[in-house]
């Protein structure tokens, strides 16, 4: 695996794995004190090298095992490669449940059983995943014909392609149970969403696992508040069809065998319904595993349940190693089972039993999944633990209750009682996620990776000394020391993010490049007034540069193009806008963005050539689209163009993600006059782009918005090559951050956060 971060979510399944089944040889010596003499001693020493060796053998078996499956998808894998960056028609079995993704795609794995070049596909046998537009009848075990352009993809990931679909059809329903579990899952959703908010779009996900209408704001504050596990299916679901069926079972005077046979198929037909994720596999074979065991009348441990869990499903699709939501559910697992007790004897020490009891399970979970989180996550929540604590008394009723309501869809009126019940605990949830992920700091930015995985493991593992640790005062000294460090460390970053951000920049700006990852986000200032050039995708790193910035309201807002990547941060400064410029609107999702703005006091503005105006001393002109398009109509090539002006913000031209044919179109245009100060380039340096407009521009500096990991290669080698031609100076947020720019004298000054790497 090539990405650090995968490697590493799957060493940390194979320590979970691994630490599970040596368990019982760990405890072998306390054991075998016991014993008298120094012959019982050397008994007891030598079955514990018996069964380290035996651990030796079966990690070796593992791996051996692990290296003839993932060999024996290599030459499916192999096939894809050369539908690379081409545009594709394949024919695909949809094998996992769909998810709306931030592109207005519904995202999910498939099968592809033909791909090709559109109108000739081949015969193939290889997994993709697949983004094709909303469609109906895109469930699980369905077969679907898809045409997008495709991309391979790291050897990490099971899905040798993804194809990113621009049309897609339903070439077959789901048929048997599947047809039946997504005709349920879907009269559930639309039942659940005929109830007011907040909780409609969220009951779903606690039910049945279906997040398709989760807002794109209240999954960002399930994220930041810890609560997004809540609509991720796993054990505590599977743990509650299994104990409701041995109940029910049992009151009708069943035995222990009717017990375990009806709830494996109870279980069996859950996992249908609600598709099977890898967490959901885990759970699911966790528990099948402890009621055959019960069956048997030889009652396992949890761990070896989980040790033996995790390492057949590794061996059976390693993949699964790459997989976040497996690495949290096994890791949450395993915290539960080894570390929930010893806090909760450490928390009742200094408060009362119950307060003890309902922390110890948040606690554990989170500081044993903080460090999984880091690998991949650029945020860590300060408020899970008692975001948890408050949301989950409601959890499993709305679970339940909710999954009655789906299984009762038969009953209509029933099914709306019994998801109207089921909506107060939601709604509950949903208001918890709300107010904790608006409280101040509730999350903390970090750079993901295995370094930050380090240290919040660090951290973690001192918070749990300190809580459970007695006897040994140097430990708990120097875990307490660290985790001093760590709150002076985010009290004085919070300080400067937030009441003392502006210090940390030059009062005369004139340009700020804002740092939101893979996006763009500019803001101009004139005087006293200011002007943002797109949002980012990222309403919270938005906020972050118009905190460090000191910008309060925004007089002019120019929203090029609708990508998310542009406008995904608009929700920062929704009550903040007067003006919005706007370039052409085509869809619901659109609509919807530009009618809260002016709802909330923003004056909209169609953008097209011609169109001008002041911010304060400075003059704006719109170059592109025309009036009334006819070549480019919309997306990245209807771009809205903007130049500006004057009032101490040197000559800058902000070209959106217009691509070569139409930057082409406008240096035909005869709007590009004389040299520029300041170019923002196209499309985050990608290699769609016109060198004549550049020669023509002849900008002194370039900026260039990117993200430091990016699945596209921006800024592309040649674009930077080309800006170097024309004697251009390109600066890349991925490499300095904020970027500030302001004029002295006619001096062109740059200031950024962090200083660029040599070369």
């Amino acid at each position: 695996m090539k990405d650090p971060r995968t490697s590493a979510l799957a060493i940390v399944l194979w320590a979970v794995a691994l630490l599970c089944i040596a368990q019982p040889s760990l405890a072998l010596p306390a054991a075998g004190a016991a014993g008298t003499g120094a012959v019982a001693l050397a008994a007891v020493r030598l079955r514990t090298r018996r069964r380290a060796s035996g651990l030796v053998v079966l990690t070796l078996l593992c791996a051996a095992a692990v290296g003839v499956v993932v060999a024996g998808a290599q030459p499916a894998r192999a096939a894809l490669t050369a539908s690379d960056g081409r545009v594709v028609e394949a024919v695909v079995h949809v094998s996992s449940s769909a998810s709306m993704g931030s592109d207005d795609r519904l995202w999910f794995d498939a099968r592809a059983i033909a791909l090709g070049a559109p109108g000739a596909p081949e015969a193939v046998d290889a997994a993709v995943r697949v983004g094709a537009p909303d469609i109906a009848g895109a469930d699980m075990g369905a077969r679907l014909r898809v045409v997008g352009q495709a991309k391979s993809t790291s050897p990490s990931e099971k899905a040798g392609l993804v194809i990113f679909g621009t049309t897609a059809e339903v070439v077959r329903p789901a048929t048997g149970v599947f047809a039946i579990a997504a005709a349920t899952r879907a009269g559930f959703v639309a039942r659940a969403t005929r109830l007011p908010e907040p909780g409609a779009g969220l009951l779903p996900g606690l039910a049945v696992g279906d997040t398709r209408a989760v807002s794109e704001e209240l999954n960002a504050a399930m994220l930041a508040s810890g609560l997004s596990h809540l609509t991720a299916v796993s054990g505590a679901n599977c743990m509650v069809i299994v104990a409701a069926v041995f109940w029910l079972v049992s009151l009708a005077g069943g035995g222990r065998i009717l017990r375990v046979v009806l709830a494996l198929a109870a279980l069996a037909a859950f996992v249908v319904l609600v598709t099977p994720e890898p967490s959901v596999v885990r759970a699911a074979v966790m528990a099948a595993l402890a009621m055959l065991s019960i069956l048997l009348g030889r009652p396992s441990a949890g761990l070896a349940m989980l040790s033996l869990t995790v390492s057949g499903l590794l061996v059976a699709d390693p993949w699964f190693a790459a997989s976040p939501g497996f690495a949290l559910s096994a890791a949450a697992t395993a915290a539960l089972l080894v570390l929930s007790r010893p806090l909760l004897r450490g928390l009742g020490r200094w408060m009362p039993a119950p307060l003890a009891l309902a922390l110890s399970v948040p606690l554990a979970a989170q500081v044993v999944c903080g460090p999984v989180i880091a690998l991949f996550s650029p945020q860590q929540s300060l408020v899970s633990v008692p975001a948890n604590l408050i949301a989950e008394p409601a959890a499993p009723i709305a679970t339940v209750i909710g999954l009655l309501a789906c299984l009762a869809a038969f009953m209509p009126p029933v099914a709306d009682l019994l998801a109207a019940a089921a909506w107060l605990p939601a709604a509950w949830i949903d208001r918890t996620a709300t107010v904790s992920a608006a409280l101040p700091a509730a999350t903390v930015t970090v750079a993901p990776g295995p370094i930050a995985a380090l240290t919040v493991g660090l951290l973690s593992a001192a918070i749990v000394i300190v809580v459970v640790t007695r006897r040994s005062r140097r430990l708990r000294a120097v875990s307490v020391g660290i985790i001093v460090i760590a709150l002076a460390a985010a009290g004085g970053r919070m300080l400067v993010s937030g009441p003392l951000a502006t210090l940390t920049a030059p009062a005369k700006w004139a340009i700020a490049a804002c740092d939101v990852g893979q996006g763009d986000a500019v803001l101009l200032h004139s005087g006293r007034r200011v002007a943002l050039v797109d949002t980012g995708p990222d309403p919270d790193a938005l906020r972050d540069c118009l905190s460090q910035t000191g910008v309060a309201r925004v007089d002019l807002l120019v929203l090029t193009h609708f990508d998310l990547d542009h406008v995904g941060g608009a929700s920062a400064v929704v009550g903040k806008v007067g003006d919005v410029l706007h370039g052409p609107v085509t869809e619901d999702r659109e609509r919807r963005m530009l009618h809260e703005l002016a709802a909330a006091g923003a004056t909209l503005h169609d953008a097209s050539a011609g169109l001008s105006g002041a911010l304060d001393g400075a003059r704006w002109h719109v170059l592109w689209p025309d009036a009334d398009p006819v070549v480019f109509p919309s997306g990245n090539d209807a771009s809205v163009v903007v130049e500006i002006a004057g009032g101490g913000i040197p000559r800058t031209l902000l070209l959106g993600d217009l691509g070569a044919g139409s930057q082409r179109l406008l240096l035909a245009s005869g709007r590009l006059r004389g040299r520029y100060d300041v170019v923002k380039v196209s499309h985050h340096g990608s290699r769609d782009q016109e060198p004549a407009l550049y020669a023509a521009v002849r900008a002194a500096v370039a900026l260039i918005s990117v993200g430091e990991e990016n699945d596209y290669g921006h800024p592309r080698p040649e674009t930077l090559a080309l800006l170097e031609s024309d004697g251009t100076r390109a600066l890349r947020t991925d490499r300095r951050g904020l970027i500030l720019l302001g004029l002295d004298r006619d001096e062109l000054l740059v200031w950024s956060t962090r200083a660029p790497p040599p070369g």
